[in-house]
Formats: C-alpha cells, structure tokens, sequence
C-alpha cells in the first residue's frame, strides 16, 4: 500500500490482534476465553486479513456488514476503509472487547442478535452492501442461506471458512453437492486464498479458505429454485445411485417415462446427481412431465 493510501484511512486499531501475545493479554484483559462450542478462532495473520479486506474492495461508499465479529480485528480494519460497518455479535464476553477495540471509529454499528434475527433490509434499506467476515464454522450454511435468500441479498460476499466448505461450494459438475448447487444458484463463487490452522489463535484442527461470492440474479424463478432444491436433495441423499434408478421412487413415475424424461432434457440416464451441472437441474425441471400442460 502507498503512503497516500494509508493517509487516506482511518486511524489503526490500538491493540494489533494479529500480534498473538497481544490478543491473549486483550483477551485475558476481557475475560474472554476462545470457546469450541462457537467455533472461536482468533485470526492473527496480517496477510490473511489485508487479503480479506482487499477482496471485498472496500471503500468510503461502501457498506459492509460482519458477522461473527469477535474482538474486532476484522472489524476495525473494515472500519479505516469502509463508509459503514455493521459488526454482527452474540456473545456478552466478546462485545465488550469488540466496543472497546472499535471505540475510535464512528462508523462501526454492533448488533447484539442472532443473525438469523437481522434482516439486510431494514438494516441497510436499499443501499448496497458487501458481506465480510470470518464466519464460525458451525453457521457457514445458513449463515450464506439467509443472505443470498434474503430479498436484499449482499452484491458481494468475501467469507473465511472451513477449507472443506469453501471446497464445496466451489465444485463442478463431477462433484456438485447441494451446497454447491444452491450457492451457485444466486452467486458466482471463486477463491481467494488458502488458510492454514497457525493464521489462527487456538489454530483449529482443519485447514480454511478465502472465498468471494458475486451475487447473481437467480438463476431460475421460485417455482422452479423449488422443484430443483426439492428433486435435487432427495436425489443427493443417494448419489451413489443413477438418475434412472433414483428418480422413479422420488417422483412416482415409471422408469420408462423417467428414462424418456431424462433423454429429452440430453441427460444420460446413467449419470449420478453430483455431476449435473446447475442449468441442467434447471433445464430438466423445466421440462418435468408433471408440469407439462395435458393435450
């Protein structure tokens, strides 16, 4: 970063959390203690969290929400750049930290709910806004559900996760789960950075990603998103199993009109559901003889 660009920004955090000796004083000076149960993992790796923030390509118009915001570390940086934070956290302990590391900034707002419980509308109106954060493991699913699904969903995500996750969410047709189907179905994902467990304080036992999700528009109506999500799962949950063997028991139709079904739409019957890709969930929805007006 030039001098010009670093005299453009806020002032820096008065504790340097990526500095481990001083997250455990910040820490024990709080009272906090990292707890399993909600995935806590303090990130002390300066590369990593210059990588984060630069993928969100955050500036002074820009409004990003956090969730899982921990003491801040995160948080304060996104604060120097953005026009806007708001720092998603449900643990007492860890707010007080997180209020006292982002005390100079008068642009972070902290929520104390569920981010179930947040709705992007009402926090933010119209306005666009960016996603950035370090998710706990133990939320990533719905966490990326309830915003891509929200009716203002993030133009930009840019998560920390398990390096698993991010895998699966990043897979093609040869290995789509229904993560990756339904991520895929509202944003364009792609990966950022490999993250091993010492960029972290206690270092977890897996290794974790960067990833960036562009937001899309859906790629199919609700109607449709429905009957894919629906055939889709129950398909996945025997993927070991062919199409022409699975459908028939999942949608109550013969085999032969199955195979006629899935010939029409160009899909091998012999295919297994993970190496479909998400157009042709769609195009064989669209194309179900259930839907299909009688003559």
């Amino acid at each position: 970063m030039t001098q010009t660009d670093e005299t453009a920004l806020g002032p820096p955090p008065r504790f340097d959390l990526t500095n481990p000796q001083m997250v455990q004083r910040f820490a024990q000076y709080h009272s906090i203690v990292a707890r399993k149960g909600f995935s806590q993992h303090w990130l002390v790796d300066r590369d990593v969290l210059d990588t984060i923030v630069a993928a969100g390509e955050v500036t002074r118009e820009t409004n990003v929400i956090e969730v899982g915001a921990g003491m801040g570390v995160l948080t304060a940086e996104l604060a120097r750049r953005a026009g806007r934070v708001v720092a998603v956290e449900l643990e007492y302990d860890v707010l007080r930290a997180l209020k006292d590391l982002t005390k100079p900034y008068g642009n972070v707002e902290i929520i104390k709910n569920d981010v179930l419980q947040v709705d992007p509308g009402v926090v933010f109106g119209d306005a666009p806004y960016r996603l950035i954060a370090n998710l706990p493991y133990a939320i990533t699913s719905i966490t990326l559900r309830h915003f891509l699904e929200a009716a203002h969903p993030p133009e930009r995500m840019v998560i920390l996760i398990q390096r698993e996750v991010a895998d699966r969410i990043l897979a093609e047709p040869g290995e789509m789960s229904m993560l990756s189907l339904s991520v895929q179905f509202y944003a364009t994902p792609r990966f950022v950075l490999a993250v091993p467990p010492r960029s972290f304080l206690p270092p977890p036992k897996v290794n974790s990603a960067v990833i960036a999700l562009d937001w899309h528009p859906p790629a199919a109506d609700n109607d449709i998103r429905a009957r894919v999500f629906t055939i889709a799962k129950l398909c996945f949950s025997q993927r070991r199993k062919q199409l022409h063997n699975t459908l028939p028991g999942i949608i109550h139709l013969p085999a032969p009109q199955v195979h006629a079904w899935l010939e029409a739409a160009g899909i091998s019957p012999d295919r297994r559901p993970q190496t479909l890709s998400l157009a042709e969930w769609i195009h064989l929805i669209e194309l179900d003889p259930r839907r299909q007006p009688k003559a």
